[in-house]
């Protein structure tokens, strides 16, 4: 770890609590279908037009709360009454804006790192529902620079480390989607740090392989970063 100039961490699940809430939205969502349709078609209806949507909507609570608005479409053959339509763009603007949880150890894991490394916070999701949730987490003063990525693939991470005009072995991630924020940066030749979570967006779930497991590091708490980078 000697090499590592910068740090970059992920912010959804890894700094605060973000996918509890999404599920707890899509859960009332069911509720009020629940005439219309059975639980898992309401389910698998809702994953299959969010997917469609990523390419033009992106991610983040926006880009959700009008693919519960199709799915409600949908499923009632456009029949949907006005007054649920109204109901899921409330519930849209509520998951805008809830109350920032971070977890543990995060305060102050983040202050003591950023007296030593650089840190970057890389998200991807709607700029402004970012921008919002970091100021309100109280976390800005310790990040260097802010990256809201469109996606996060090999490619734009390769972007980034441009960017920073950094070396790959000069960089870690720390994440706790293997799909979003580990594999693409192992790819890439720099570091990775795994810190799970208990709730993941089925999108993100991906099987790895015994070697690919040896390619980077799982925490079970932030706070071992702080031995991790020592």
């Amino acid at each position: 770890m000697q090499n590592i100039k910068i740090v970059g961490l992920d912010a959804d699940d890894t700094l605060w609590v973000n996918e509890p809430h999404y599920r707890k939205a899509e859960h009332q969502m069911e509720v009020w279908l629940s005439e219309y349709s059975e639980l898992e078609n309401i389910r698998q209806k809702l994953f299959e037009i969010e997917m469609q949507n990523l390419p033009l909507y992106g991610y983040g609570g926006k880009a959700f709360t009008l693919s519960m608005i199709e799915t409600a479409l949908k499923l009632t053959d456009n029949k949907v009454p006005q007054e649920l339509i109204a109901k899921i763009i409330d519930l849209g603007k509520a998951l805008l804006d809830v109350e920032m949880e971070l977890l543990d150890g995060v305060k102050e894991t983040l202050y003591e790192l950023s007296q030593r490394y650089k840190l970057i916070l890389a998200t991807k999701g709607d700029l402004l529902d970012q921008e919002r949730k970091l100021k309100k987490s109280g976390l800005e003063n310790c990040f260097h620079h802010i990256e809201v990525m469109s996606d996060k693939k090999t490619d734009n991470y390769r972007k980034l480390l441009t960017h920073l005009d950094i070396q790959p072995q000069e960089f870690i991630m720390v994440g706790n989607s293997l799909r979003s924020d580990i594999l693409p940066v192992v790819e890439l030749g720099a570091k990775a740090i795994h810190i799970p979570y208990h709730t993941t967006w089925i999108h993100e779930e991906v099987e790895v392989t015994s070697e690919q497991k040896k390619s980077f590091i799982t925490l079970q708490n932030i706070r071992e970063l702080l031995n991790v980078l020592n």
